[in-house]
């Protein structure tokens, strides 16, 4: 008997005039490459209209706003133009998409056009810094996240301004096809495999050390020993700086607390072995550092909402 052939994932990527040009090439680059045959990528707006972008260009769609009626995932690009009224037309295609329980997504102030639909309502989300005061102020039935890179609410995932969407686009991927898939792709285009959504979205600089990295070696060093019981105190040895500072040059550059990044990366390392090896729980759980195999369970769930089992068995080699 032939096997019935596997219907790719369909996004549609709605396109607001006047789009912002990065925000709406991001899905694309991420979903819509050959090398991803699990996704079809489509682009919409109303009328299957050309869309003018910011910056002088003009972007001729693939649909109308019928194809967001047969997508799995509906996406919006941030636009200039995020505080005016949106046409009924796609006031009513979001709305439909959301009630038929497609994933709305939205990268930078593309969350206005979600939160003026009423997807946002009872969520928390985020959008550009710049203007998360005024997508508080506009939909107060929204809980703003000022701070974060993207906020995943579960089937409604919102990102930062800009770059951010590449964070979120990855970690869709990852969400879908494991880290192994989404950290090929980041290797692809270019990108950090993994910047964690709790991350600030705006870091400031001016109290670092001078260079382009200072403590890029340190960070380095302790990736390679995250099998070892690791200290603030030891992690400023390393770096040869005091704790205090240490801990505030560190959380400058990186968004996190040292011992907060710490733990995320040997989660992610722990995710890395579920995902690639049959290594028993305890081995993983010694390898990433996080204790014996009743803290790793406790820690790992707590970071991925799943135990390391059920999470081996989602997105492992053999599944």
């Amino acid at each position: 008997m032939t096997a019935t052939p596997v219907r790719p994932h369909r996004i549609a990527v709605l396109l607001l005039d006047p789009v912002l040009p990065l925000d709406a090439g991001i899905p694309l680059q991420v979903f819509g490459r050959a090398t991803l045959p699990e996704y079809e990528v489509t682009t919409a707006s109303l009328g299957g209209r050309p869309v003018r972008a910011a910056g002088g260009l003009t972007v001729t769609p693939d649909h109308d706003l019928g194809a967001l009626r047969d997508a799995d995932t509906v996406m919006v690009p941030g636009y200039a133009r995020a505080d005016a009224p949106l046409d009924p037309e796609v006031l009513g295609a979001l709305r439909a998409a959301d009630a038929r329980a497609a994933r709305m997504v939205s990268i930078c102030s593309g969350a206005f056009a979600l939160a003026q639909a009423g997807v946002l309502d009872g969520l928390r989300a985020t959008t550009h810094w710049e203007r998360c005061a005024e997508l508080a102020e506009r939909y107060p039935r929204v809980t703003v996240d000022p701070d974060v890179l993207y906020v995943d609410e579960g089937r409604v995932l919102t990102s930062a301004g800009v770059a951010a969407g590449i964070d979120l686009c990855l970690h869709v991927l990852r969400r879908d096809h494991g880290s192994s898939v989404a950290n090929a792709m980041a290797r692809s285009i270019v990108a950090a495999p993994r910047r964690e959504g709790e991350q600030r979205q705006f870091i400031e600089y001016a109290d670092a050390p001078s260079g382009e990295d200072a403590l890029s070696a340190t960070r380095a060093w302790m990736l390679s020993v995250l099998h070892e019981p690791l200290t603030v105190a030891r992690m400023a040895e390393h770096a040869r700086m005091s704790e205090r500072g240490f801990a505030r040059h560190f959380t400058a550059q990186t968004g996190l607390p040292p011992l907060r990044w710490l733990q995320s990366q040997r989660v992610e390392y722990a995710k890395q072995l579920l995902e690639s090896t049959d290594l028993p729980v305890d081995e993983v759980a010694a390898r990433s550092g996080l204790g014996s195999p009743a803290n790793f369970r406790i820690h790992f769930k707590r970071a991925t909402r799943v135990a390391p089992l059920a999470y081996r068995k989602s997105f492992g080699t053999a599944a």
